[in-house]
């Protein structure tokens, strides 16, 4: 091996390396002090702010507003007595209530300090002023038409995690992700009666991200190059229970005065962008899944045709073989939601270099099976059978069959582009039931032919 060391190709890779792994985030790295800032708000927040006025604001009193999940970090190393979510969560409600506009909220956490400081007042004015009734100079408390209860009732870890790399000749390339999500309960209460007047729910889901990257080459038999970088993004939990809460006064504006608890200022109001854009999210949080993924009822129809297109490649007892164009024509039928039956036809072009230029038709009888066919997006894997036949085949010195039995089998991904038309992507092997494609027969295994194709389908009359 050569000592000579390749200088620009080894800062080729590493600025490959730095700039693939850490993108935006590190040519962002703090490497000053920062100042403080005013802190960031989150969408809700202008939502809340867009609401239309109340017609008369509403007194209300929040006493515990908490973490009720009892929930710590996780910890690798040991124990951790730290809380997963804020314990702040009253002020953060308190102040959403403040800025909707619709809440005159008073003090009732601390409730103590209040009637302490107010006692010493009272006391001050007596000594000093030598006013035995100065008391009637302090105005009362406001008391509240309404007591909102609740809190933070659940913290789900892991809801979704997943990742993806790779690594080639000392390049790694990874990243992976993780969802946990919060939930946030909001009840009014009458202070009249204690009739509980309305509840509310929200969620709001809390993304981790790592991406990372590494090089580690030989640049000499006893030297060693080995560099890595990457970022890891934690949305702020504090930021999601805000957010999570100020979505939560926003219903229970909304949906309070639906119930004609209270009243905007004026009537048309309810009509307003705001209450119509409340009510289709509303609709649409029916037709989710747990996990917000949309369920389309009426995509892909009973039938379905297909076009193909791709390459493919030989595998078998020769070791050179080159990609070449395949194509072919499907026509489907549902037999339920998840399972399709699909007959195929194409022509497919194989070749072996110096030894078979094999040009065939070929027909499978497959089975489809949509793993998520609610979705736009469904994988899905087929098997089926089908026959080769030979229709140009020069084959140099060799016996080839012209009719030959396969077995196939592929995994795809299909988008819906709307509820009729879908594309897809899949990769698939088509193994020959015998090991006479290419006139020999060498080995445990038959010959077979595998690739890659895009392809797209039209769906044809809704499936109830």
């Amino acid at each position: 091996m050569s000592n000579k060391i390749n200088i620009p190709r080894i800062c080729f890779l590493l600025i490959i390396t730095m700039l693939t792994g850490a993108c935006g985030q590190f040519i962002h790295q703090p490497m000053l002090p920062r100042r403080a800032t005013i802190g960031p708000e989150s969408p809700a927040k202008k939502l809340l702010q867009d609401l239309p006025r109340p017609k008369e604001k509403i007194i209300t009193a929040v006493y515990k507003f908490r973490d009720q999940t009892g929930q710590y970090k996780p910890s690798e190393t040991g124990s951790n007595w730290s809380t997963a979510v804020t314990q702040g969560a009253t002020t953060i409600l308190i102040r959403a209530l403040e800025e909707s506009g619709w809440f005159v909220p008073i003090e009732r956490e601390n409730i103590g300090n209040l009637l302490n400081e107010r006692k010493i007042i009272r006391t001050s004015r007596v000594q000093y002023e030598g006013d035995k009734n100065s008391e009637s100079l302090l105005p009362p408390l406001l008391f509240a038409g309404v007591i909102l209860e609740g809190g933070i009732i659940s913290y789900e870890t892991n809801i979704l995690t997943g990742g993806g790399g790779v690594r080639y000749m000392g390049v790694d390339l990874s990243g992976q992700y993780r969802e946990d999500r919060i939930s946030i309960y909001i009840r009014a209460v009458s202070t009249s009666n204690g009739q509980i007047l309305k509840t509310v729910y929200t969620t709001k889901s809390i993304l981790s991200q790592e991406i990372s990257t590494g090089l580690f080459r030989y640049i000499t038999p006893k030297r060693i190059l080995e560099t890595e970088t990457g970022f890891t993004y934690n949305e702020p939990t504090e930021m999601c229970v805000t957010e999570a809460i100020e979505k939560a006064v926003e219903s229970l504006i909304i949906e309070g005065v639906r119930d004609n608890l209270w009243a905007t200022q004026h009537p048309q109001d309810t009509t307003s962008t705001a209450f119509t854009n409340y009510w289709k999210e509303k609709q649409w949080n029916y037709e989710v899944g747990s996990l917000k993924h949309k369920k389309e009822d009426r995509i892909r129809g009973l039938l379905c045709m297909g076009f193909q297109a791709g390459s493919n490649s030989y595998s078998g007892d020769y070791a050179k073989s080159e990609q070449k164009p395949k194509a072919s024509l499907s026509l489907g039928i549902a037999l339920n939601r998840y399972l399709y039956i699909e007959p195929e036809f194409g022509i497919r072009e194989l070749i072996i270099k110096n030894k078979i230029d094999d040009k065939a038709y070929f027909s499978d009888l497959s089975m489809r099976l949509l793993l998520r066919p609610f979705n736009k997006l469904s994988p899905y894997v087929s098997i089926g059978g089908g026959i080769d036949f030979n229709l140009k085949s020069q084959n140099v010195g060799l016996t080839q069959e012209k009719y030959i039995p396969q077995l196939s089998g592929l995994i795809g991904l299909e988008y819906m582009v709307s509820r009729k038309l879908g594309i897809s992507l899949s990769s698939g092997i088509n193994y020959y039931l015998n090991d006479k494609f290419d006139g020999i027969r060498v080995g445990r295994y038959n010959d077979f032919a595998w690739g890659v194709s895009m392809g797209m389908k039209l769906y044809l009359f809704n499936l109830k």
